[in-house]
């Protein structure tokens, strides 16, 4: 199993996200970032399936809220970067 990360700069815009994500059809769940996904204080993310990975860039770049990274999650813990 994958997940898709989508790195935000704060918990408000992780929250910003997953709405503009649940308005565009697509469940999003907020956690904190992995620390090999993270880099950087205390970073969130939201988790979307692989599947909805494209939509959700869409839906995001429509409502202006740009992911900072965003990260493939295998089912083993570890994490990759996706290139947006």
């Amino acid at each position: 199993m994958v997940d898709c990360l989508i790195i935000c700069r704060s918990l408000t815009y992780a929250q910003r996200t997953a709405r503009a994500l649940a308005n565009g059809g697509i469940t999003g769940y907020i956690l904190r970032a992995p620390r090999a996904a993270a880099g950087e204080g205390c970073t969130h993310a939201v988790r979307v399936s692989e599947g909805n990975l494209g939509r959700a860039l869409t839906v995001l770049r429509e409502a202006g809220l740009a992911p900072k990274r965003v990260f493939f999650r295998r089912a083993d813990g570890t994490v990759s970067e996706v290139e947006v």
